[in-house]
């Protein structure tokens, strides 16, 4: 079976928690690094000029201040030196706008890139990755997560490369300088090194709780919004506002506890940073003061540990950055490792399937985790132009049937087969391409009702259009609102009816013109007129192709050319609507109970109204 259920979308966000296994999920960066190796180069040649014209900055005024200090200086000397340092402001300011451009705008663009990709994926996955992860967990990676890692690959890395480079260039300044007063002015260091790694570690556990509330949080709310009508149909406002409540409480918790980490690292390195500068004061003024040291050079030292007290605070703020941003990378990467159950083979190819023939034989499926099959050894034949109709007890395998005929299951080799050809021989497209798929569950999108009906040919005119809105009986209707065509319907068509949305449904695969159309219960939401009013107008779409409805009545399927009643999997028998009504007692009784017993009961009806 070139198909199996993969075992990888089972807590897909939750991954590798280690921080080792975190920051081995940088990989997943390393093509848009290659792909803008031109432009970064170009941000950090400008960030490199920044830093360099502000490490020159203290020895011009090491220079003007040696220049007071000696009666050298001049009002031209001081005016020369401030224009000096003016120029290089501006210097500064220029190279520091092309730098937050090239790499800030990367950071941007791999943001939009890997949403993109994220985007492409998911929609590459199947059935069983959305049975498994909810949407709030997949909308808080496209927000939160990525958010985090553009940060990391904007301001994290610009604020790694300057606190290096700057750091070790004003460190080298300073030991020009004097060498004994750049050892004592770092030798606090080592402890601020030690801290960020420990609180660094500590870091990426809490901030992975953080988003996996976040996480629950958007699912919630999405879930809530989604299922409001029956929120207040039961009167459940406030139950879901406290239990919002309460998740938002352990979400603040959880952010509290993130918080303490920075409660401790950011005034520990101001609290280093601080004891360098007493320190150069100290050890600093005393060499200045017997002269080893000139003035000027006291001043620019104090610059320079001004320039290197930013990488040291930084340290902790880019740490905090990267941990953030792997953390939420390593969750974007679990999903990115996900593969769908259904694959095409390398050298599967595409083909026309336009007769519209199928043959299940020996079909077999079964979820994971139940012990028994819901199909069980299916045979099923259907000629080209064949109308199938498909009734059955609930848990008989009909929509799973569908499910497989429309390729939205795996099904093993020699079990299904298109055209003569066996599915798993042929691109999964190709099947696809074949059917108009109308499922149990309607799905309609929040835009107009073209936009629906259009879903699949999304090019088709609108004369196109009204042709299926009217084969599918929801013509008039949709005329006879506001904004006909065009009128919005809301969230799963919240301001639509269940049957106008059934017959949007329709309309949308009618509008296909494929070989093959698959009605699952397609019906079941409009009365006996309007269902009645549908088969008629859509018998000369049909003509032609292979239709299958899966219906709970009798008066769908009762023109089909032939009827199949499945029971446990299998089918128990099928044959005419006639002949079935005569040989199959499940069939005939639905028939009576649908058909006879209304008929009585309006004349019941009418004969007690007679008598009152």
């Amino acid at each position: 079976m070139r198909s199996r259920f993969s075992k990888k979308s089972s807590g897909v966000f939750s991954g590798d928690s280690s921080e080792s296994g975190a920051w081995g999920s940088v990989r997943l960066l390393r093509p848009y690094f290659k792909r803008y190796w031109l432009r970064l180069s170009g941000g950090f040649a400008s960030l490199v000029l920044v830093d360099l014209l502000q490490l020159y900055i203290p020895r011009i005024i090491k220079y003007a201040v040696d220049s007071l200090q000696k009666g050298h200086a001049t009002p031209r000397l001081l005016l020369d030196c401030g224009l000096y340092i003016f120029l290089m402001a501006i210097g500064i300011a220029t190279f520091r706008f092309v730098w937050r451009h090239l790499i800030l705008g990367f950071s941007r663009l791999v943001e939009t890139l890997l949403r993109n990709r994220m985007f492409s994926h998911l929609l590459g996955l199947d059935k069983e990755f959305f049975q498994k992860n909810t949407a709030g967990e997949v909308m808080a990676l496209a927000t939160n997560d990525l958010s985090a890692v553009q940060l990391a690959t904007g301001m994290g890395i610009v604020a790694l490369f300057d606190a290096v480079f700057m750091g070790l260039a004003a460190f080298g300044f300073m030991l020009y300088i004097d060498p004994v007063l750049t050892i004592i002015a770092v030798a606090p260091m080592p402890l601020l090194a030690f801290l960020t790694r420990t609180l660094s570690f500590r870091l990426h556990g809490r901030f992975k709780k953080v988003q996996e509330q976040f996480s629950v949080l958007t699912e919630f709310v999405r879930s809530s919004i989604s299922s409001i009508r029956l929120v207040k149909a039961y009167n459940q406002e406030e139950y879901q506002g406290e239990r919002f409540a309460r998740m938002g409480e352990t979400y603040v918790k959880n952010n509290v506890r993130v918080a303490a980490i920075y409660g401790v690292l950011f005034p520990v390195s101001g609290f280093i940073s601080n004891l360098s500068m007493l320190l150069v004061m100290i050890f600093g003024g005393r060499l200045t003061i017997r002269g080893t040291i000139s003035a000027g050079d006291f001043v620019a030292f104090i610059s320079y540990l001004f320039l290197m007290t930013w990488p040291m605070m930084a340290l902790g703020w880019v740490a905090d950055l990267f941990q953030r941003g792997v953390t939420s990378l390593g969750r974007i990467e679990n999903l990115m490792k996900v593969r769908p159950v259904l694959g095409d083979s390398q050298d599967a190819p595409s083909v026309h399937l336009l007769r519209g023939e199928i043959g299940a034989r020996k079909l077999r499926f079964g979820y994971p985790g139940q012990t028994e099959p819901i199909l069980d050894g299916l045979d099923l034949e259907i000629g080209a132009g064949t109308f199938l109709g498909i009734v059955g007890r609930t848990g008989s395998g009909k929509t799973t049937l569908c499910n497989l005929l429309a390729r939205l299951l795996p099904v093993g080799d020699g079990r299904l087969f298109f055209d003569g050809f066996d599915v798993n021989s042929v691109s999964i497209e190709s099947v696809r391409s074949a059917i108009a798929y109308v499922p149990q569950d309607v799905i309609l999108f929040s835009d107009t009702i073209a936009f629906n009906i259009a879903f699949g040919a999304p090019r088709a005119d609108r004369e196109k259009i009204e042709k299926a809105a009217r084969a599918a009986a929801i013509h008039e209707e949709i005329v006879g609102m506001p904004e006909g065509y065009e009128t919005k319907i809301g969230e799963k068509g919240i301001k639509l009816s269940g049957g106008q949305r059934q017959r949007i449904a329709i309309a949308r695969a009618l509008l296909l013109d494929r070989p093959i159309i698959i009605i699952d219960d397609g019906l079941s939401a409009v009365d006996m007129e309007t269902e009645h009013a549908i088969i008629r107008s859509i018998a000369s779409f049909l003509e032609g192709r292979t239709c299958i409805i899966v219906s709970h009545r009798i008066a769908p399927v009762a023109d089909a050319d032939r009827i199949v009643v499945m029971e446990n999997g299998r089918i128990a028998d099928q044959g005419t609507h006639s002949e079935l009504i005569v040989r199959n007692a499940f069939y005939s009784t639905i028939h009576r109970h649908q058909t006879l017993v209304p008929t009585l009961q309006r004349t019941d009806g009418g004969a007690n109204g007679g008598q009152s």
